[in-house]
């Protein structure tokens, strides 16, 4: 018998992927969940039909972070620098993810912790179950984590509350205060994601790519570098295919066939 894979892959609609982790009862990110989320996604990374990526959790769990019982094995700084430089990392995931040509939605069906509420915030949207609560754990566990990417999010009143006291957060604050773009019903969860997900594999992708790679050096850049970036890629974008078939369309009320070019 085929045991069950740790990372599923469904393809719902054109250009949309929907990878869902299924390691019981927490979806920790173990070396073998690592192995299998980049198995997974490096593929959709690199198929140009994929323009929109959904990440969820099996169960009650969205991500439960990283591997603690491996972490509690450790014993030299060397041990350290090799947990943390593992190819098939959390880390190493969120990087990914955060980098990869295609938008990624995360599906918060559950709790979300630590190294999974980092994974999440590495993600371009998120969405969530109402059940979801959301933990900066780093000062529980006597780590440091989520404060590059938490402020950035949230702003950094709000960031530090969570990331100091690692008091849960909830679903209805975290969409208060921008955590999560949306709640949504256990059942209706995914479905709005996929339809999110729709949506932005609708749209011209070479501006889609483009786009988020650009949002995600906003905060990085000083005005010159802003101002010479989007010269650069609207002038780009300009002379695309996509672009002349989006007015062509627009003008001819019709709707676009994009080719990514």
């Amino acid at each position: 018998m085929n045991e069950r894979p740790l990372v599923r892959v469904d393809r719902p609609s054109p250009g949309v992927a929907v990878l869902t982790v299924d390691s019981p009862p927490r979806n920790a990110f173990t070396r073998d969940v690592g192995a299998a989320f980049f198995a997974a996604f490096d593929p959709l990374d690199a198929d140009l039909d994929v323009r929109c990526v959904v990440i969820t959790g099996a169960g009650t769990a969205f991500l439960a972070g990283g591997d603690l019982k491996l972490q509690q094995s450790l014993k030299t700084r060397a041990d350290d620098e090799a947990y943390v430089a593992h190819p098939h990392s959390l880390s190493a995931a969120m990087l990914k993810v955060e980098q990869s040509r295609v938008p990624v939605i995360a599906a918060v069906n559950g709790d979300v912790a630590g190294g999974g509420l980092e994974f999440a915030l590495a993600c371009d949207i998120r969405l969530a179950a109402p059940g979801a609560r959301f933990v900066a754990a780093g000062v529980n566990v006597g780590l440091i984590l989520s404060w590059y990417r938490l402020p950035r999010t949230i702003g950094l009143g709000r960031a530090k509350q969570m990331l100091l006291t690692g008091a849960p957060c909830d679903a209805d604050t975290a969409e208060r205060w921008g955590l999560v773009t949306g709640v949504h019903e256990p059942e209706e969860l995914l479905p709005a994601a996929t339809a999110l997900a729709e949506r932005i594999a609708s749209r011209a992708p070479l501006s889609v790519e483009n786009t988020k790679a650009c949002a995600n050096r906003a905060f990085g850049l000083d005005d010159a570098e802003i101002t010479a970036l989007q010269r650069e890629k609207f002038l780009e974008m300009l002379r695309t295919h996509d672009h002349h078939e989006a007015l062509d369309a627009f003008f001819d009320r019709r709707p676009p066939v994009f080719e990514r070019r």
